[in-house]
């Protein structure tokens, strides 16, 4: 993940880059010039908070159609100099995927440009990824060539080929060309190389084995963090002491949770909260609120908090939640998931806390959007409003979509009209079931997406209960 530089919500740019609804309605309305310049620029410089998360491709792709936009600066961006020194999937992936959509569009132009960069392009695997999926086997054929050449027939060559192979997300241009008698037999020798390699590691576990000791995957886990600082692995030691911890290890669990080192302690109260102990959250409150424990340990003893599912942490959850701290948010997430309608103020001040303190992108803001949704908090309307208007993140806005659909009585004549044309499904297939109709853009969006073969199939069965012979008059 990484901070993009965003425009303000107001503008075009901003609300393109966001991926909204009113982006694609203001860019129809726009000079096409300036349209297509603020189009350009979210494509070439990927504006998504998480790339491999957030949904832009087809929004983007939809919007050229619309305005009947060029490539040409697609092109220069993909075989710009910086192709050669910057590998990264984030600089050229939006590019290649806009370009799959288009191709899938009956876009001739944007078919060519990936097979040119999938034969000359440093991000070629994802190229050819998109062709996979949109291109003729005569058009995949001629790939080959350039493909191969990248793996010289060396050791090494050979065995970057097989990764390359076993790795594929699409594999059909692999099996495509191991059925050509000029390619078949390396790139048959390449599919079994790899399929070995995956053997292999299954044979040469570098984990726990049975037998191990409570005291040896203490151990295990905290030699993970003195290995690799990185690398914490309180999940898979407390999978472990699930299988070797009996009652009679209850005491040495619990001197690790309360003193040991910070990755053996993280996976002991990870342990005992899964376990429902008793004192666990005693544990867990000592380890997150202390001054001297490590960040990592801290957020640990907290993601072990969020599993717990006792009455008892709920009612913890209500005595921390009022805090200004990470206590106090993981109390408000457990009462947003779990917790009754008596705590939606609780929930709600620390909802409106979090967008005052950290602003529209904090990361704890979603569970807590979703639960005033889910404890229809009408009074948090004003604020979810401004979630969705100012958020940079597309699936933070579709939770906050959902919020006002229980919350706003506005709604399907508001936010849910422009949601129709949204980056994310998930937040179009909203829309299509709570759009009002009265504009008649919203009935012409609803058969557009219906008709629409690159549409998801859940938003066209959600369309389809607005059509159906039950559904009211459109």
């Amino acid at each position: 993940m990484f901070d993009p530089d965003i425009a303000p919500s107001g503008t075009l740019l901003g609300l393109l880059q966001r991926g909204r609804g009113d982006g694609t309605l203001h860019a129809l309305a726009a000079p096409r010039a300036e349209a297509l310049a603020a189009l350009n620029d979210s494509v070439l410089r990927d504006p998504r908070r998480d790339w491999q998360v957030e949904n832009r491709s087809l929004y983007y792709a939809r919007l050229y159609m619309q305005l009947d936009g060029g490539l040409e600066e697609i092109e220069r961006h993909l075989f710009h100099p910086d192709d050669l020194t910057d590998p990264g999937e984030e600089r050229t992936g939006l590019a290649l995927a806009v370009l799959g959509h288009l191709a899938a569009y009956g876009r001739d132009a944007a078919l060519l440009l990936l097979r040119s960069y999938a034969a000359a392009g440093t991000n070629w695997r994802w190229a050819l990824d998109e062709l996979a999926l949109r291109d003729d086997d005569a058009g995949l054929a001629t790939l080959a060539p350039a493909v191969l050449a990248r793996f010289p027939h060396t050791a090494e060559g050979d065995a970057e080929l097989a990764a390359a192979v076993r790795d594929a997300f699409e594999p059909r241009p692999w099996r495509l060309w191991a059925e050509d008698p000029r390619y078949g037999e390396r790139i048959r020798a390449a599919q079994e190389q790899g399929c070995f390699d995956r053997w292999q590691r299954q044979l040469r576990p570098s984990g726990p084995r049975p037998g191990w000791s409570v005291t040896e995957v203490l151990d295990w886990a905290q030699q993970g963090l003195e290995l690799h600082p990185e690398e914490w692995r309180q999940v898979p030691a407390a999978r472990c002491l699930a299988a070797v911890a009996g009652p009679e290890d209850r005491p040495e669990l619990l001197r690790a949770a309360r003193t040991g080192p910070d990755a053996a302690r993280a996976a002991a109260l990870r342990h005992l909260a899964e376990r429902g102990d008793p004192e666990a959250l005693d544990l867990i409150e000592a380890a997150a609120a202390d001054p001297f424990s490590s960040r990592p340990l801290a957020e640990a003893a907290l993601a072990a908090f969020e599993r717990m599912r006792a009455v008892a942490a709920v009612e913890r959850a209500r005595r921390w939640a009022p805090r200004p701290d990470a206590l106090g948010a993981a109390g408000a997430t457990m009462l947003a998931r779990r917790g009754s309608r008596g705590d939606a103020d609780l929930v709600l001040a620390a909802l409106r806390r979090t967008v005052r303190t950290e602003g529209p992108d904090a990361g704890g803001l979603w569970e807590l959007v979703d639960g005033v949704g889910r404890l229809g908090v009408a009074c948090a309307a004003p604020v979810l409003r401004h979630i969705y208007r100012e958020t940079s993140s597309s699936h933070l806005r579709g939770r906050a979509a959902g919020a006002l659909a229980v919350t706003d009585p506005g709604f399907p004549a508001g936010f849910a009209v422009e949601c129709l044309w949204d980056c994310e499904e998930s937040t179009r297939e909203l829309a299509a079931r709570h759009a009002a109709t009265g504009d008649d853009r919203v009935v012409e969006q609803l058969r557009r997406l219906a008709a629409d073969p690159a549409e998801e199939a859940e938003v066209q069965t959600a369309v389809r209960s607005r059509f159906g012979p039950d559904a009211p008059a459109l």
